[in-house]
């Protein structure tokens, strides 16, 4: 978001046992008041933001989670709208720091709590499904994306996947319907179907089980929420390499 004739700089340095890493950009800016959640996630400049540059206001989120992971730190000012912004990183070089940090993490990696699976994600958003494919991936998961119905019943046939994120609201074949085949299809072993939907009133979810979804899950979604799925799904779990 820094315009024609702008400039961003990086800039690291050494500061004992960390690297510290600066991002400065003469871009859009930050608000004030969005800087204390700017890292939360799908938060997004509103204001200054042309939807059509894309984004979902996710990036930053996953940039925090990561460097926590290993031990590291993220964070963010800027002087207001217009004047740009920087983002300060500070890591750890010395690797016995990042091992105790990485141990004391929450669901670092692909932890016994997070079993590592094969994974499909269906949407026809090009753009949320590879969203939801870093975030899956970002906890240790083994990820393929497909972005119309056919595509997921034949992936389902050939590559048997254990878990299946479907979005509901997908031209020609909904989710619905393909949750519908794949419970029909006696040759595979069905993999747990988690159904992908903007509504979560109880109507919603009644659907879903009755479609023969295991789980519902209402966008957006979070890393928590995610982590805590997939400690739940049964079905084997995929030997980590």
């Amino acid at each position: 978001y820094t315009p024609e004739g702008g400039a961003i700089s990086v800039k690291i340095v050494r500061e004992g046992s960390n690297a510290r890493i600066t991002v400065h950009d003469t871009g859009c800016g930050i608000p004030p008041d969005l800087l204390s959640n700017i890292f939360e996630m799908f938060q997004q400049v509103d204001q200054t933001l042309d939807r059509a540059q894309g984004g979902l206001g996710i990036g930053l989120t996953l940039a925090k989670r990561l460097i926590e992971m290993h031990g590291g730190s993220i964070a963010a000012k800027s002087d207001g709208p217009g004047h740009g912004s920087e983002f300060t990183i500070t890591l750890p070089v010395d690797t016995a720091a990042v091992t105790r940090e990485a141990q004391r993490a929450p669901n670092a990696g692909s932890s016994p709590e997070v079993p590592r699976r094969r994974i499909l994600v269906v949407d026809d958003l090009h753009e949320s499904a590879q969203t939801l494919a870093r975030m899956l991936r970002a906890i240790g998961q083994e990820v393929t994306t497909a972005h119309d119905g056919q595509a997921a019943l034949t992936f389902v046939r050939d590559a048997r996947p254990e878990v299946v994120f479907l979005d509901i609201a997908m031209p020609g074949m909904n989710g619905y319907e393909v949750a519908r085949r794949i419970r029909a299809n006696g040759e595979i072993e069905p993999p747990v179907l988690i159904a992908l939907t903007g509504y979560g009133q109880d109507d919603d979810r009644r659907r879903a089980r009755e479609a023969g979804f295991d789980f519902h899950l209402t966008k957006p979604t979070s890393m928590e929420q995610l982590t805590s799925l997939l400690s739940r799904a049964s079905g084997p779990v995929v030997a980590a390499p």
